[in-house]
Parts: structure tokens; C-alpha cells; sequence
């Protein structure tokens, strides 16, 4: 059975314990009271069943490929293992076959064998799992339906079961996150082993094709990300400056001037901008706003391509504008109203107000929205891709073609490529670059975020 098969089973099994739990402790309800009530008798059965039955079942999905590999080659015969194969190729290559994915070769006496040992092995590795995790489930059910009774704190007992889940999907969330991170920086050690920090941060030439034979022509390569990076953060201001004036002034307008039938039917609309596919809004720049750049430039007599920073930058501020509109109207609703009365009393204007008052009180909320859409310009790939280009070039001029760090990163991970190369390693570096600038701008958004939050709170 797969996992989510056996996943159901035991939440099968959960619910029907939940009303078997109910229906004792109604029963023992009738003649006993009850610290907590039915519900929390009920709840703490199915959870005491459910959860532990899920985490053993995760662990023996993780370590069951361990396990059947164990099993096939300790029981091949040594005699038939020859110096090609080695254990992991040799088992995959087993599985392979074992699946279909790759004809059975009845000659070869260790293909055989070894197909008839994974079927072995896996029925009895199906065996061993219904056995833990249904033998599991039936003993933890029975010691959750012992547990009821009249002197059994149900509620405090599920709430704890409940506080150790949350927590415990906090540190794997944690942990993914070091992960990640531990991940990239081991792979951009190895970049680092091949090409000097200096040169990849400070250098102004970015060439990352390296060449596969010693007599190939441009075998050097050149891993200046100066480039990169600042076509990267000249899309990003290009699309602020369209984003951050459009977005919050839509959501100043939306939440302080219009009538709620105008606001809940413009705010929805808004909202499906950030719905639309990105390589929707690639097509509509390489199509539509990169010629239409090009045509308004040779008006002036100077020579444009469809590729530019400026297009990728409008088309990418207005797919952004819901992020910065719709969480800066939700927190300028959110400030209290005492706020707007008091200034109306001192005589301020409506637009005084919302100056003055209004604005610096949701200014957190604000820049979280400004963040978040910092964010998402500086992640986007498609756009970048079908209408900036490739071309590291290092400039200032968003009418040149510029390429980014994402972009980049697709670029030199796609195709048949060896992780083993300074090429691939490359994108490992310039993601741990933008890790690392992406957190400097968390944590300054978090500094003036509870600067003001203290001031206005």
C-alpha cells in the first residue's frame, strides 16, 4: 500500500475511535461527572491515535528504501557482483526493472535474482509497516478509551498533544529552512574553492560558460556577478516605482475616500492581478510594452531593442501592485477610529488626517506590503527570461537589456548539466548572495517596522 493509502487507513481508523471515545463517555456520563466534556474525551482518542500513527508511518516511509537496500544486496550472491556495479547503481538498477521501467535481461543471472529478492523484500517490508502502524493505532486506541473517565482532564491533555504538533511542525519548518540554507552553502564553498570571493563579487564580467575539453575555446569563463546583481535590483526599482505610488495610493483611496459598493467591487478586481499567471505577463512584455518602448524610441532617433530593464519593470510593477494595495488597505483599515476623530478634532483636514495620522500609524503594515513586494520582484524569473534577456550587462540605462540573479540561476541548472562543474556551482553562490540581501532587508523592514510599532501602540 502506499503512503497515502495507509495515510487514509489511519485516518479512517481516527474517526471511527473519535465516536467509539463519544459514545463511553456518554455512557459513563450518565453515572460519574466528568472534568471535561464528551467532545475533549473523544478528541484526545483520536489524536493520541492519530498522530503518533502518522509519525511512525513517516519514519518507516523515509528509512523503507534503506532497509530494502539492506535486504537486496546482503542477500545477492557475492560471487555474481562484478567491479561495474556499484551497491547503489546495482539496487536502482534492480528497482528499475522490478517496475518496468527497463526490460528484464533473463540471461543476466543477478538481474533475476535480484528482482525475485525486491519483491521479497518489499512484501515483507509492506508486512512489518501494517503491523507497527496498525498495531499502533489498535494499542494507542485502547490506552486512549481506558483513559476516559470522570477524574480525566481531557482538554488539558489534548491541548498538550496539540501544542507538541504545532510545535513540532515548527521545527521541521526550521529545520528545512537551515537545510536549505546549510545546503547552498556547501555547494558555494565549492564554488568559492574555484573562484575567488572578490572576483565573483566584485568583478564586472559575468561569463559563466566553461568550456567540457582543455582545447576548447573560452575555457576560462568569467563569474564577475556585479552585473547580475544590478540588473536584479534595476528591474526591482523600476517596478517599486510603479507598484509602491499605484498600490498604496489605490489603497488610500479604496479605504478612506470610496463608498463600500465601489470598494468591494474594486478591490477584487485589483486583487486578480496577483492571480494571473507570470508568463502571462511575460508574453504581454515581450509583445506588447518591448516593442511599444522600441517604436516610442526611434521617434527619438535612438536605437532600442524590445529587451530592456524599463519593460520588464513596468509589466513587473503592475503584477505586484495587489501585494503592496491589498495588505497597506487592510492595515490603513485596521487603525482605530479614535485615531481619525481626534485629529478631525484638533482641526485637520480629511487629507491632513490621513497624512499625518493615519498613514504614520500603519506604517508597519505598509512596509510589510512594500516588502513583500520587494520580494516577489526580486524572485520573479519568467518575465525576466522572455523580455530582459541574458545579457549581463553592467549598467544603468533600464532601455539596455539586463538579465537577474533568478534568471541566472534557471540558466546555468537547466538541460544535462554536472553539479561538479564551476558552472552549476555558480547559481549556488548567487543564491546565497541573494539570500543574504534578502535578509538584510528583513531584518532592516523588522527594525523600522517596531520602531514604530512602540511609537503608535
Amino acid at each position: 500500500m502506499s503512503f497515502e493509502v495507509n495515510l487514509a487507513y489511519i485516518f479512517i481508523a481516527s474517526i471511527a475511535l473519535y465516536f467509539i471515545a463519544k459514545n463511553r463517555a456518554l455512557n459513563l456520563r450518565s453515572r460519574h461527572k466528568f472534568i471535561a466534556t464528551v467532545g475533549y474525551h473523544a478528541l484526545f482518542v483520536s489524536l493520541i491515535t492519530f498522530v503518533p500513527s502518522v509519525v511512525i508511518l513517516i519514519f518507516w516511509t523515509l528509512l523503507e528504501g534503506s532497509f530494502l537496500q539492506w535486504m537486496v544486496l546482503r542477500s545477492l550472491p557475492i560471487e555474481l557482483i562484478t567491479i561495474d556495479y556499484t551497491s547503489n547503481y546495482l539496487f536502482n538498477e534492480i528497482i528499475n526493472i522490478a517496475n518496468g521501467v527497463i526490460p528484464i535481461d533473463s540471461s543476466n543471472t543477478l538481474h533475476v535474482i535480484g528482482v525475485q529478492r525486491y519483491e521479497d523484500a518489499a512484501a515483507l517490508s509492506r508486512g512489518i509497516k501494517i503491523i507497527i502502524v496498525f498495531g499502533s493505532i489498535a494499542l494507542l486506541g485502547f490506552y486512549g478509551l481506558f483513559k476516559i473517565g470522570p477524574n480525566f482532564n481531557a482538554r488539558l491533555s489534548s491541548e498538550v498533544i496539540i501544542r507538541r504538533v504545532l510545535a513540532g511542525l515548527s521545527v521541521i519548518a526550521v529545520l528545512t529552512t537551515f537545510g536549505i540554507l546549510l545546503s547552498i552553502l556547501f555547494e558555494s564553498l565549492r564554488f568559492f574553492q574555484s573562484v575567488s570571493i572578490s572576483e565573483f563579487l566584485f568583478g564586472t564580467q559575468w561569463s559563466p560558460q566553461t568550456a567540457i575539453r582543455e582545447d576548447q575555446v573560452g575555457s576560462s569563463g568569467a563569474f564577475g556577478a556585479v552585473p547580475v546583481f544590478l540588473g536584479t535590483f534595476l528591474i526591482a526599482i523600476v517596478a517599486m516605482m510603479v507598484a509602491i505610488p499605484f498600490g498604496l495610493m489605490s489603497a488610500i483611496y479604496l479605504s478612506e475616500y470610496s463608498n463600500a459598493n465601489v470598494r468591494d467591487f474594486m478591490k477584487p478586481l485589483l486583487e486578480v492581478l496577483a492571480g494571473i499567471p507570470t508568463v502571462v505577463y511575460g508574453y504581454f512584455a515581450a509583445l506588447v510594452v518591448g516593442p511599444f518602448i522600441r517604436e516610442m524610441g526611434s521617434i527619438f532617433e535612438w536605437e532600442l531593442t524590445s529587451e530592456s530593464a524599463l519593460a520588464v519593470g513596468l509589466v513587473m510593477g503592475v503584477m505586484i501592485i495587489p501585494f503592496v494595495s491589498s495588505i497597506s488597505g487592510d492595515v490603513i483599515t485596521a487603525v482605530p477610529k479614535s485615531l481619525r476623530e481626534g485629529s478631525y478634532g484638533c482641526g485637520a483636514t480629511k487629507s491632513e488626517t490621513i497624512l499625518k495620522v493615519v498613514i504614520p500609524a500603519a506604517l508597519p503594515g505598509i512596509i510589510a506590503g512594500v516588502l513583500l513586494a520587494v520580494s516577489r520582484a526580486i524572485g520573479e524569473t519568467m518575465i525576466v527570461v522572455m523580455a530582459a534577456g541574458l545579457a549581463a550587462n553592467l549598467t544603468l540605462n533600464p532601455l539596455k537589456p539586463v538579465t537577474t540573479v533568478t534568471a541566472q540561476i534557471v540558466t546555468l541548472l537547466v538541460g544535462d548539466q554536472e553539479f561538479d562543474s564551476t558552472k552549476t556551482l555558480a547559481a549556488f553562490a548567487l543564491g546565497l548572495v541573494l539570500f543574504i540581501v534578502t535578509l538584510t532587508l528583513n531584518i532592516i523592514a523588522l527594525h523600522v517596522v517596531r520602531k514604530y510599532r512602540e511609537q503608535y501602540e
